[in-house]
């Protein structure tokens, strides 16, 4: 039988459809005795508080996932020679549940965090999980913690899945043991200064990822190596760094952001355009999807996703196409970007001629429509926004 599906399944299909457990109807939950302390929403630092419990579900080779629990937030006893610690057997997720207005939570697209999940962790040698029962798992977590979702606009609770190799032993091979484990964090605005444009150092130097390797997951080792590249462009004054590929100077993320560009291009048309995600570079956002899908729905922009430089870039700016530009991502959901430095040369990207938006009018535009979907005061496409009480 299985030879007869794997002629008309996909093989990653496939092995989902085999992917055994974890078994969420035996979910053990056992409540915090010592509640963590609770900080106003004004003294969040992004990812520096944790909320009360956590889940945590054991693999082995042998016996498949065990029993998942959701216990008190607190410390691991993993021995010094499990491989997470040697070669980087480690990937994670990130989404967050907000509080809409009736006082009930939720969450955006986290089908789309889930597959994520699962194929960092495959292409890692880690083991596959049943999707929708993992995501029932963070569902329980996240009602049972409710009370630390921060209840003002732009604040949220961060939920951080995690999978790491637990295998005792200091061979490099596909481990034996695994450990998935979800926390989570009330956080506000992702920058201090709220949503505001940033200024972006173009590095030539460092390449963030390449075709063939990783760049596509949420690998821990995609993220180690960025943290020097990304100290030297705040050390000179800038936000983030704008990553590039190749001797052409193909942009490809900004930060840890999807990067876009609204401009006219040379044939004229007004056009967001954003890296392809055809070579396994880029990683596929959930608000990168989520943009995509917006704005083509509005009709009056053409949407692409392409590879452009940033002699590109610097063309449009010359040439007065350049319209405007933002980063995407979760812990942001859109970051408005006013210029770049490259090769020691500042470069301006036009904002809104209406300064209260501090940003340009689309990225503005996307800014709130995403966040009313998010808090429930829009509806969004089907399955979006997804409510938990």
């Amino acid at each position: 039988m299985l030879r007869s599906l794997s002629n008309v399944v996909a093989p990653r299909a496939l092995a989902r459809m085999f992917a055994a457990g974890p078994d969420m109807s035996k979910l053990k939950v056992t409540k915090t005795t010592t509640p963590r302390e609770k900080l106003p929403a004004e003294e969040l630092v992004f990812g520096a508080n944790f909320a009360d419990h956590m889940l945590e579900i054991d693999w082995t080779a042998a016996e498949g996932w065990k029993d998942p629990v959701i216990r008190p937030y607190g410390p691991f006893d993993i021995d010094p020679s499990a491989s997470c610690y040697h070669y980087g057997g480690v990937c994670f997720e990130g989404l967050k549940a907000y509080i809409d207005d009736d006082g009930c939570a939720r969450l955006f697209r986290p089908d789309m965090n889930m597959a994520r999940f699962s194929r960092s962790s495959t292409r890692l040698g880690l083991p596959d999980f049943d999707q929708d029962a993992v995501l029932e798992g963070i569902k329980e977590l996240v009602r049972l913690d409710k009370d630390w979702i921060p209840r003002k606009p732009g604040y949220s609770l961060y939920l951080r899945p995690t999978a790491i190799a637990t295998q005792e032993s200091l061979g490099v091979g596909a481990p034996s043991a695994s450990k998935l484990f979800v926390i989570t964090s009330p956080v506000g605005p992702y920058y201090k200064s709220g949503f505001a444009p940033v200024r972006l150092l173009a590095d030539e130097h460092h390449v963030r990822a390449w075709p063939g390797g990783i760049g596509y997951t949420k690998a821990g080792g995609n993220y180690a190596p960025t943290v020097v590249p990304q100290k030297k462009a705040n050390d000179a004054g800038y936000a983030q760094v704008m990553w590039l590929f190749g001797e052409t100077g193909q942009v490809t993320e900004v930060g840890t952001m999807n990067m876009f560009v609204l401009w006219h291009n040379t044939a004229g048309e007004l056009e967001l355009v954003t890296p392809p995600l055809d070579d396994g570079t880029i990683l596929p956002g959930v608000t990168r999807d989520s943009i995509l899908h917006l704005v083509r729905s509005r009709g009056d922009v053409k949407v692409s996703e392409a590879p452009f430089t940033i002699y590109q870039m610097i063309d449009a700016i010359a040439d007065g196409r350049m319209v405007e530009a933002f980063g995407a991502g979760t812990a942001c959901i859109v970051s408005p970007i006013e210029g770049f430095n490259f090769k020691g040369v500042d470069y301006d990207i036009p904002l809104s001629a209406d300064a209260s938006k501090r940003a340009g009018d689309l990225t503005h535009e996307l800014a709130e429509e995403l966040m009313g979907i998010q808090y429930g005061r829009i509806e969004g496409p089907p399955g979006w926004s997804v409510k938990l009480d």
